[in-house]
């Protein structure tokens, strides 16, 4: 889809100019001359940028960049300003209104096309922009034949005459591939290569290198300097636009172009002089090195200039009104955010003393006023280049830094892993070193223990009528504590067991498997009144042998913990709850305090008195250690003398079909 541009501008100059530079750069371009024009013209049709002058004959153009950013419709919508106005806080007060940039007139037009292709591609997402070649090469019969022929083939050209233009065009445009002639005037074919290369931006463009020289060594040149390819212009054009064609696929194949800022892309230089003529006369020598000057008149502009634009060098007059140029300089160079922007200190002269100047304020150099202008746009193209060269290599060491980063951090988390793993397995064993304790403690324990009952009885059969009443009490006590430590041992040994083994899962029907428990416990209380509701067709996937060993705990608990009342309700049933089916057993008995529902499910914790209800507090410790065993959960719900309610779940993990 072609970006459609909308230019604002009441001169007709200007807008049949850049709507020929536009137009033949890929733009659709509508002209207006009036805000009233151009807010008709947005109201109809969708633009990708809009270029707007400030002073217009009804109105101010900030209004209109202000109303777009206020419309959701249109707040993301480009918007370059382009005005005639000197004063830096028009500037100023547009980009802080919400322009994505600002371009003074008289303007070079391949620096508008540039800003805008910018600007444009910035708003596209990666996969929506076309593959792209650019063809870089002074001679214009072969640059527009070779263009011709890739064009005939379905593919997307741009062309340069030379390796600056080239850089420029390929900052702004992003090429799939670039084809690039060995021999060019100023920056030569390998250079250009090498910039591809090492810029963080486009160093994915796929770089052919194009040469008339049939050197033996010109091939591993070409490759040395980081191209993918070589081609001699005396090649077949079929087989070179064939070459260009798979580059492209491969581009497009590995994802296309990095979302980011180019070093190569046009340079905005700020001039900080008094004098207006000086800034416009190194100004239109600029422009043709893609350049374009924005005058700040006193240092205070320049710093309010600065907060709200970004540049790329700055020029400063020492002698500059309002805030010094020594303490502007100072201002700038002790900003973390400007001291790593060249500044060059332009002087009348260039004597010993601004040089000695330059040095002490943290100058990166210092040209003189009043000479060749060629001096002065020689060092500064010197100083672009050097921070061009720190700037890659600063982004290569923080693309270093991010691997060693990631490698660290992955290595962190790889000993962090390693040593949660080395816990867990110290963990496990020495829970089951626990659990083999208890369990042979238990069992160890019944031999002494039975024997202390077997004494206790045979004493109490043969010399009870020897002892006076105290001693038959005491020795009753001591049977009775026996067969408690024996319930004790045997509720222990229950609960390591449970522990030990795998689970032995299959289809259960837990309906059937209550009815059998009620049953039990009617037959060992026949004279209870208890009426047990369970709900048909319980069935569930797991291990018969625990999952009795729960219902036994749960429907004797209801069963204890009502034997008070003389009508008794016990309901066994499921529900469904967020999505999830939840198994319940429900009682009217005595209940419990909902504040000490913690300590419910602890070994040996008991919510009763021994006195008013007997059992060795194991029991539902037991009934928990299983449901967490097959990967469900369990809680209660009482409320003290209305009964109790046990909720649990058992995730249905049978084998797939």
């Amino acid at each position: 889809m072609i970006p459609a541009v909308l230019v604002v501008d009441d001169s007709l100059t200007v807008r049949m100019d850049l709507a020929e530079h536009l137009a033949a750069a890929g733009f659709a371009v509508t002209t207006c001359a009036t805000l009233a024009a151009a807010r008709e013209a947005l109201a109809a049709a969708a633009f990708a940028l809009v270029v707007l002058d400030v002073q217009l004959p009804d109105g101010d153009g900030i209004d209109l960049l202000r109303a777009l950013r206020d419309d959701p419709l249109t707040s993301i919508l480009p918007v370059m300003m382009l005005s005639g106005e000197a004063e830096v806080r028009d500037r100023v007060r547009g980009l802080r209104t919400g322009a994505d940039d600002y371009v003074g007139k008289p303007y070079d037009p391949a620096y508008v096309v540039n800003r805008a292709r910018t600007l444009v591609a910035a708003r596209q997402p990666t996969a929506a922009r076309r593959a792209l070649v650019l063809v870089i090469d002074d001679s214009a019969t072969f640059r527009e034949r070779f263009a011709a022929e890739l064009r005939a083939a379905g593919m997307a050209v741009v062309v340069a005459a030379n390796g600056e233009e080239g850089l420029a065009l390929a900052a702004a445009q992003r090429p799939a591939v670039a084809v690039v002639d060995r021999v060019l005037p100023g920056v030569d074919g390998l250079t250009v290569i090498r910039r591809l290369r090492h810029d963080r931006v486009m160093r994915l463009t796929a770089c052919l290198l194009l040469t008339a020289s049939d050197a033996p060594d010109e091939e591993l040149r070409a490759l040395e300097a980081g191209a993918d390819g070589f081609l001699r212009k005396d090649h077949e054009m079929g087989v070179a636009v064939a070459r260009v064609d798979g580059l492209v696929r491969g581009w497009l194949a590995a994802g296309g172009e990095p979302d980011a800022a180019s070093l190569h892309g046009p340079k905005r230089i700020l001039v900080i002089d008094e004098d207006p003529a000086w800034p416009q006369r190194l100004g239109d020598r600029l422009r043709d090195d893609g350049c374009e000057t924005i005058a700040a008149r006193s240092g205070d502009e320049a710093l309010e200039l600065l907060a709200v634009q970004a540049v790329d060098a700055i020029l400063l007059d020492l002698d500059v009104g309002g805030l010094s140029g020594p303490e502007t300089c100072l201002r700038i160079k002790q900003s973390p955010a400007w001291r790593d922007i060249p500044l060059l200190i332009t002087t009348a002269g260039e004597s010993r003393e601004a040089q000695i100047a330059s040095v002490d304020l943290g100058a990166d150099g210092s040209a003189p006023k009043d000479g060749d202008l060629e001096v002065v746009r020689a060092r500064l193209r010197a100083l672009l280049r050097r921070q061009q060269s720190v700037g890659e290599v600063r982004a290569q060491r923080e693309q270093q830094q991010r691997r060693e980063l990631l490698a660290a951090g992955m290595r962190a988390a790889q000993e962090q892993a390693e040593a949660r793993a080395a816990l867990l397995d110290d963990l496990e064993a020495r829970f089951h070193e626990l659990e083999a304790f208890s369990y042979s403690a238990s069992h160890d324990l019944r031999a002494p223990l039975r024997s202390l009952a077997g004494f206790s009885r045979a004493l109490s059969e043969d010399y009870a009528p020897l002892l006076d009443a105290r001693g038959q009490d005491y020795l009753g006590r001591i049977a009775r504590a026996a067969t408690s430590m024996g319930q004790l041992i045997e509720a222990l040994l229950s609960l390591a067991r449970v522990a030990r083994g795998d689970l032995v899962r299959a289809p259960v029907d837990l309906s059937t498997m209550a009815g059998e428990v009620d049953r039990q416990l009617r037959l060992a209380e026949p004279g209870r009144a208890v009426v047990t509701t369970i709900a048909p067709g319980l069935g569930v996937h797991g291990d018969a042998r625990l999952l009795h060993i729960v219902l036994i705990n749960l429907l004797g608990n209801a069963w204890k913990y009502s034997a008070r009342r003389a009508s008794v309700r016990i309901i066994v049933d499921a529900i469904e709850q967020d999505g999830e089916r939840v198994f319940r057993i429900a009682d009217n008995g005595a209940g419990f305090d909902m504040a000490l529902a913690d300590k419910l499910f602890g070994a040996f914790q008991r919510l009763h008195r021994s006195d008013d209800f007997e059992g060795t507090g194991i029991g539902l410790a037991t009934v928990r250690r299983i449901i967490q065993r097959h990967g469900g959960r369990i809680w209660a719900e009482a409320t003290p003398d209305q009964g109790a309610t046990f909720l649990f779940t058992l995730p249905d993990e049978r084998p797939p079909a």
